[in-house]
């Protein structure tokens, strides 16, 4: 039996987080606001909550009162046991992240809710280009820097994959400014999401090659105030374990009243 490739190196993933620091947590601060107004915009009362994450001490204080639930590659939890799942910045390191998806599907009670908030496609997609051409550039070969992350129209297709209802996923683009990239690569350090790829290079980086990407960096992503910029892209995933209550679409041609009608205007046929 074929066995799909580790793409994250798990145990090397805990010990940056395990760097992670205060300084760092500025993209969790956002992403765990728009994850309060989501569930604020929900009129549903939930009695059994569970919060999947590799930064607990974080995600707990803004979300008290939630079972925390490592992120691992199987997640500790009994069908239908929750009635809240949220999956909070850890979801772009799964190695499965439709198996992760599918875990939390099963996990929810009927009706229950599913929020997910995690990197997608268009994070660092200049620092990512900036050290590919600096490799290749100096040694010939490129090396796993950066995660693959997923475009938010694959995250979508994911959770209909997993089996949710009323899927919707949604994205929220940020761009910060760094005075150069070792500014950059620094705050990656203190967000404990530094390269943990399991095909990763094994011995540090030369630092040639670090100094060419930094000036690549520069001359390609200065803005006019000489600082330069960085994408981070944070994906939303929403979605409901199915229930006989939800609303269902319309069959075709099921319609008790002509669009024209509503809008008050004639009806035009299209010439055959």
């Amino acid at each position: 039996m074929t066995q799909n490739p580790v793409l994250t190196d798990l145990t090397a993933l805990h010990l940056h987080r395990a760097r992670a620091n205060a300084d760092g947590m500025f993209l969790h601060q956002t992403a765990a606001d728009e994850v309060e107004d989501r569930l604020q915009l929900v009129k549903k009362p939930f009695s059994k909550l569970g919060l999947i994450t590799g930064f607990a001490d974080f995600w707990e204080s803004r979300l008290p009162n939630m079972t925390i639930l490592p992120d691992d590659d199987t997640l500790s939890v009994e069908p239908a046991s929750y009635d809240l799942l949220v999956h909070a910045m850890a979801l772009h390191w799964a190695n499965d992240p439709v198996g992760q998806l599918i875990q939390c599907r099963r996990a929810l009670r009927p009706d229950g809710l599913f929020l997910s908030v995690a990197f997608g496609g268009q994070t660092l997609h200049e620092l990512r280009a900036c050290l590919g051409q600096a490799e290749s550039t100096v040694t010939g070969g490129m090396s796993p820097r950066i995660a693959p992350m997923a475009e938010l129209r694959d995250m979508g297709a994911l959770l209909q994959r997993a089996g949710f209802a009323l899927p919707v996923a949604d994205s929220l683009p940020l761009t910060v400014e760094y005075a150069n990239a070792w500014h950059l690569m620094r705050d990656l350090r203190s967000m404990g999401e530094t390269n943990a790829l399991t095909g990763r290079l094994r011995r540090p980086t030369a630092r040639r090659v670090l100094e060419t990407a930094v000036q690549l960096y520069q001359n390609n992503y200065q803005g006019t105030n000489g600082r330069i910029t960085a994408t981070f892209e944070l994906i939303f995933l929403t979605g409901w374990a199915p229930d006989e209550s939800q609303p269902k679409p319309l069959r075709p041609g099921s319609a008790q009243q002509r669009l024209a009608d509503a809008l008050k205007t004639d009806e035009t046929k299209l010439p055959i």
